[in-house]
């Protein structure tokens, strides 16, 4: 969750409890990391720019980055993970899929476990944890958003339709910005709509994806927990014919290489917390920014907002731009272990 590097520094600053927080430089140019939750009731949140943050919230806490600090953190919450089950996919540093369908303490009940988890987390690390527990991980990620902080949700095999056809088609996973438009030009607003469509239909709209989309509006979704992470990287690149003189033109651009490696995260099943924009000048001097957050780049939104706020820190110096390229990378290591796969017992951790 976005909270969890300023939660962490709220726990090692006593005197910033309570208060609104923001990881991240007070720069003009500088964008926010992670807000806490006292700043978000001001409308802060991750990926704003700290101008903005400011003027939402003038006596806003900035707290300088210590990235060692929050990857030794999350070695801890995994090594807590690991006590019942070596099966933990990571999707940032502080969120993960853990099945637990034969767990190392054979509970019988993945709640029962996620509470200990939960419970462990809190006593040991002073910090709370947010729990979703279903029968496929796309179930448990949703149950893991429906009661932050501090929450643990059940979605039971017989409530999960009910609870899909309530969904605004934006908490689908692979679900961004620019998809979510077209499935509103389509009619589709919600889980219900969604379960309406046949798959061909999607297949039709969306490519290969469109067969996820119709699995998941069934309450289906047979992929398994992979704890095996040997990919460092995922990235995609474009070279354009004639140099783009603009940044309004660069920006112009960034749709359709977000939604390109928007499909390679997907095909590749990689997670990273580092996001690079790439940029070759006409002069072929190459410029590269990056920035680090708590929460992995997958979506095409997150990829635009990201990159358009690093090209604000870009100076051309009247040169035009003759390629663009995206990447993701630093993605959470684990150990790796065999992969068992029973879609019964899932549960997705949020610690916050």
């Amino acid at each position: 969750m976005d909270a969890f590097f300023a939660s962490v520094e709220q726990r090692d600053h006593p005197e910033w409890q309570g208060k609104p927080l923001v990881v991240g430089s007070s720069h003009p140019r500088g964008v926010i990391a992670a807000a806490s939750y006292e700043a978000r009731k001001y409308g802060v949140r991750s990926a704003m720019p700290s101008k903005k943050a400011l003027q939402l919230c003038p006596h806003l806490i900035f707290a300088p980055h210590r990235f060692e600090v929050y990857k030794s953190v999350s070695k801890e919450i995994h090594a807590i993970f690991s006590e019942y089950t070596d099966l933990i996919e990571p999707l940032s540093l502080d969120e993960a899929f853990l099945d637990v369908t034969e767990n190392k303490f054979d509970i019988p009940l993945a709640q029962d476990i996620a509470k200990e988890i939960k419970e462990k987390i809190k006593s040991r690390l002073e910090l709370t944890a947010s729990a979703g527990v279903s029968y496929n991980k796309f179930l448990a990620k949703i149950a893991s958003d429906m009661q932050k902080p501090d929450g643990l949700t059940v979605i039971h095999p017989k409530k999960a339709i009910q609870v899909i056809e309530n969904l605004p088609i934006e908490a689908f996973w692979g679900v961004g910005r620019v998809t979510a438009k077209r499935m509103h030009e389509l009619g589709i607003h919600t889980g219900k709509e969604l379960r309406e469509q046949s798959e061909a239909f999607l297949v039709n709209h969306f490519g290969k994806v469109g067969k996820l989309f119709a699995e998941f509006a069934q309450g289906n979704d047979h992929r398994a927990v992979e704890p095996d992470r040997e990919r460092l990287s995922v990235g995609c690149e474009r070279t354009f014919g004639e140099d783009i003189m603009d940044k309004a033109q660069i920006i112009a651009r960034f749709d359709d290489l977000a939604e390109e490696l928007e499909k390679r995260i997907e095909k590749a099943r990689f997670q990273g917390l580092t996001f690079t924009l790439k940029l070759k000048r006409s002069d072929f001097k190459q410029i590269t920014r990056s920035q680090t957050a708590e929460k992995c780049f997958t979506t095409v939104t997150e990829c635009v907002e990201q990159v358009t706020m690093l090209l604000e820190t870009v100076n051309l110096e009247n040169h035009g731009v003759r390629l663009i390229g995206f990447s993701v990378s630093n993605p959470a290591v684990v150990e790796s272990s065999e992969t068992l796969f029973d879609p019964q017992l899932f549960i997705a951790f949020e610690p916050y």
